[in-house]
C-alpha cells in the first residue's frame, strides 16, 4: 500500500512574515495579536491574503477586502505580501522534505506531497516520521505545518486539513466513514461554492451523503465533474506523486511612484537603475536568466504605457539588463513629467544553461563575477552597503522597489 504525506505550512504567509519579524529582533509575534498579510489599499488587490488566529477570532477571512477587515477590527496589524521571502520559506520546507523521500511534489507555495512508501526502513513508521518533520520545521524554520497521512494524495490532503494548526492526522481506507464521510460536502477536495448549491438542491449535505449516490446518477447530474467528487468522497485518486523542484515564477518585477514628477532624464534613468539592481538581484536568487525585458512609464496623470524586448540570449547581469532598459525608455518616453517607473523580466531558464553567442561581450565573465561579489556583500551587510558612483550624495535609494510584482504560477496551485 502506498503512504502519501501532505504538508500544509498554516496560515503561510501570515507565518513566514512571523517568524522573520522574530528572527530580525522583533519582540511581538504577529501570530500571537490581531494582524493579517493583505495587498496594496490603494489597490484593487486590497484583500486579506492571510491571517493570524487572533484576527480569525474578530470575524476576519481571507479574501475579504482589506476595508471590511478593519471595520471589523480597527486595531488589526496589516503588512504587504513579500513573495521574495516566501519562496526562501518554501525551499527551506522542501529541503527538509526532500530527506525524507526523492520523491516530493510541491503543489503551491505552501503545500508539498511526500510519496513515504519506501522510506520507512530508514525513518521509521510514518506517524513517527511525521511528527518529526513537523517538529524539525516548527524548531529549524520558525513556523508550524499541518501533516496529512493517507493511501494516496487526496485522503493525505484531506487528512492535513483536520484540526489545526501544528498537528498531524492520518486518514486511511478504514477512517473514510468515521472521519471524512460526516464533513459537510462543502469541504470536499473540488467541491466550490457552486457544486455546493447544486448538491445540497439534491439533498447532499455531506461527504457521506455523495459518497453513497450511484454514481452513473452523478455523471448525467454533473457529467465527468461528477463523477469526479463521487470518486473523492469515497477516497479514490489514482494520482501519482510527481517530484518537481520548484515553484515556478513567471516573471519578476519592480515599479515605484516617485514623489515628485521627474522631468529630466538623467534623473529617470537613476530610478530606472535602481529598479533594475533589485530585480536583477532577485533574478539571481533564484539562480534564472532572463531573455525579455519591459519598461513602463505612468506620467504625472497617471496614463500609462510599456514596451518590451526580446533579448538574442539570456542574462542576469545588472548592467546588460539595464542596457536594454534604457533602450526601451529612450524608444517610448515621450518627454512628459513622470510619476511612475516600472521594471519586468521574464522568460526565464536556468543560470546553468547559457547560450552562448558570437555577439556576447568578451566582459561577460567579468560581470558576472562583479554581480555575484556585490550581492554577497548586500545580503550580508544590507543593501547600502555597496552603491553605485551615481547614487552618491544623489538623496535616492541605490535599490528600489521592496516588495515584489513578479507573477508565480504556484500561489494558487502548481501547474
Amino acid at each position: 500500500m502506498s503512504v502519501i504525506m501532505h504538508i500544509d505550512a498554516n496560515s503561510a504567509y501570515l507565518s513566514w512574515e512571523a517568524a522573520a519579524r522574530l528572527q530580525a529582533g522583533s519582540v511581538v509575534d504577529l501570530r500571537d495579536i490581531p494582524s493579517a498579510v493583505a495587498g496594496d489599499p490603494g489597490k484593487r488587490h486590497g484583500i486579506i491574503l492571510a491571517k493570524s488566529i487572533p484576527a480569525k477570532e474578530y470575524g476576519i477571512r481571507t479574501g475579504e477586502s482589506l476595508l471590511e477587515a478593519r471595520n471589523k477590527c480597527p486595531e488589526l496589524f496589516v503588512t504587504g505580501p513579500n513573495y521574495d521571502l516566501y519562496l526562501c520559506c518554501s525551499d527551506a520546507m522542501y529541503d527538509i522534505l526532500c530527506e525524507y523521500s526523492p520523491f516530493v511534489q510541491r503543489y503551491s507555495v505552501d503545500e508539498c506531497f511526500v510519496d513515504y512508501t519506501n522510506s520507512g526502513r530508514a525513518f521509521g513508521d510514518p506517524v513517527t516520521a511525521a511528527q518529526e518533520i513537523k517538529e524539525r520545521i516548527k524548531r529549524e524554520l520558525g513556523f508550524t505545518v499541518n501533516v496529512g497521512i493517507g493511501p494516496n494524495k487526496l485522503l493525505a490532503k484531506m487528512a492535513s486539513e483536520f484540526e489545526k494548526p501544528d498537528k498531524v492526522h492520518t486518514l486511511w481506507k478504514h477512517e473514510i466513514k468515521d472521519k471524512l464521510w460526516p464533513l459537510p460536502v462543502s469541504e470536499l477536495f473540488m467541491v466550490g461554492r457552486a457544486t455546493k448549491r447544486k448538491l445540497h438542491e439534491r439533498n447532499i449535505r455531506t461527504v457521506g451523503d455523495l459518497a453513497r449516490q450511484d454514481p452513473s446518477h452523478m455523471k448525467v447530474f454533473l457529467k465527468s465533474y461528477g463523477l469526479l467528487v463521487w470518486n473523492f468522497a469515497n477516497g479514490i485518486d489514482g494520482s501519482k506523486v510527481t517530484p518537481n523542484e520548484e515553484i515556478i515564477q513567471k516573471g519578476i518585477g519592480n515599479s515605484t511612484t516617485i514623489a515628485f514628477d521627474v522631468a529630466e532624464r538623467k534623473e529617470a534613468l537613476m530610478v530606472l537603475l535602481a529598479l533594475t539592481e533589485r530585480v536583477c538581484l532577485r533574478l539571481r536568487s533564484f539562480g534564472r536568466l532572463c531573455s525579455l525585458v519591459s519598461v513602463s512609464v505612468r506620467n504625472a496623470s497617471f496614463g500609462g504605457y510599456s514596451h518590451q524586448i526580446q533579448l538574442q540570449g539570456s542574462t542576469n547581469s545588472t548592467s546588460e539588463v539595464y542596457r536594454y532598459v534604457v533602450k526601451l525608455f529612450d524608444e517610448m518616453w515621450r518627454h512628459e513629467p513622470i510619476r511612475q517607473l516600472g521594471v519586468h523580466v521574464s522568460g526565464f531558464s536556468r543560470d546553468t544553461m547559457v547560450q552562448l553567442s558570437i555577439f556576447d561581450s568578451e566582459d561577460r565573465g567579468k560581470a558576472e563575477r562583479i554581480d555575484r561579489a556585490v550581492d554577497k556583500i548586500r545580503t550580508k551587510f544590507g543593501d547600502g552597503s555597496i552603491i553605485r558612483g551615481c547614487f552618491a550624495n544623489s538623496g535616492m535609494s541605490p535599490l528600489q522597489g521592496g516588495v515584489n510584482e513578479g507573477d508565480y504560477i504556484g500561489m494558487g496551485g502548481y501547474k
